[in-house]
């Protein structure tokens, strides 16, 4: 991550503020990815480029007040700039399955901020309290993250969004907060009038946490739990989420139960092994995966994975990631 440091009186108000930190960073990827549906299978060029963009300023009081917004590309949204939302779908007409359809965007919507001690408020585009608790992502599978069917509570609550169009985005309000090993995470916004928290305490090296969400969506997440911590060279991890009462549908429109199981393993200096097993009242089978990733040095690194999905879709990546 690089750090550009403005300190000049032309972005200095009053002198009572020292500077206004202004910090690039995010990453790239590109590789190969294979898909394989009931449709049809397809092999293509997948990749990403994500700009992050933080800026903060300290008060007198130490009060840092900020804002944080992205700049992203991906190569596999659809043309016309709609999203589908799902995996294995020709979103651009071409014959061809896509890996996801996204909504293409030169900046997205903006998270501002005021944080002093252990309390942080943010306002706009938020973290959300169910996307941010621990062990809702134990593992980042292969190069694209391939379905995130290990993502307990299904992205059923507030998120921050890299892919809306414009720089309005999402309007949400949150709270969080931290003291010693103690941390809490409240979070509200219009959608669905979403109101949801999580509560975390990690003891002895592992991190347990509970969510719960209140919503006028029957689908979306009413509670989770998540586990997480060491034994001997593995890092384990489960959770479990309550996204609705199950209603029967298989796939899109499906809700109910939503359990993970996920493992990350050193096998060398440089290199480790990822896996996880899923499944949900929604799937049509277990989802399951492998990955390896592997540190280059200097902030890159080769990826790959294998997944098959909870909706019976195959995914195969492999590339370069480099951080910045």
């Amino acid at each position: 991550m690089k750090k550009v440091l403005f300190a000049t009186t032309a972005l200095v108000a009053t002198a009572g503020v020292a500077a206004a930190d202004v910090t690039f960073g995010g990453y790239g990827r590109f590789g190969i990815l294979y898909v394989d549906t009931a449709a049809g299978d397809s092999t293509d060029i997948t990749s990403r480029f994500r700009l992050q963009i933080d800026a903060t300023a300290e008060s007198d009081a130490g009060v840092t007040f900020g804002a944080r917004v992205r700049i992203q590309q991906d190569n596999d949204g659809s043309a016309d700039g709609t999203t589908t939302g799902g995996v294995g779908v020709d979103a651009d007409g071409d014959g061809d399955n896509d890996f996801r359809g996204r909504q293409e965007t030169g900046i997205n919507g903006v998270r501002f901020f005021a944080r002093s001690g252990g309390l942080e408020v943010g306002v706009g585009n938020i973290f959300g309290a169910l996307e941010f608790m621990p062990g809702m992502y134990p593992i980042d599978l292969g190069l694209t993250g391939h379905s995130y069917d290990y993502t307990a509570y299904n992205f059923r609550g507030d998120a921050y969004d890299s892919d809306t169009g414009g720089a309005a985005g999402l309007n949400g309000v949150e709270v969080m907060y931290s003291a010693g090993d103690f941390s809490m995470h409240v979070s509200a916004s219009d959608v669905n009038d979403r109101l949801a928290a999580h509560f975390a305490y990690t003891f002895s090296g592992w991190t347990v946490a509970l969510g719960l969400q209140d919503s006028d969506a029957a689908g979306d997440t009413e509670w989770a739990v998540s586990v997480g911590g060491s034994v001997g060279i593995a890092d384990l991890s489960f959770a479990y989420a309550k996204n609705g009462d199950d209603n029967n549908i298989v796939g899109a429109g499906g809700n109910g139960d939503h359990w993970v199981l996920a493992a990350r393993f050193d096998v060398g200096a440089a290199t480790n092994i990822e896996a996880y097993v899923a499944d949900a009242d929604y799937f049509a089978e277990t989802s399951y995966g492998v990955d390896f990733n592997h540190d280059l040095g200097g902030g890159t690194s080769l990826r790959g994975g294998i997944s098959s999905t909870g909706q019976d879709v195959t995914l195969v990546d492999l590339g370069v990631r480099f951080n910045f």
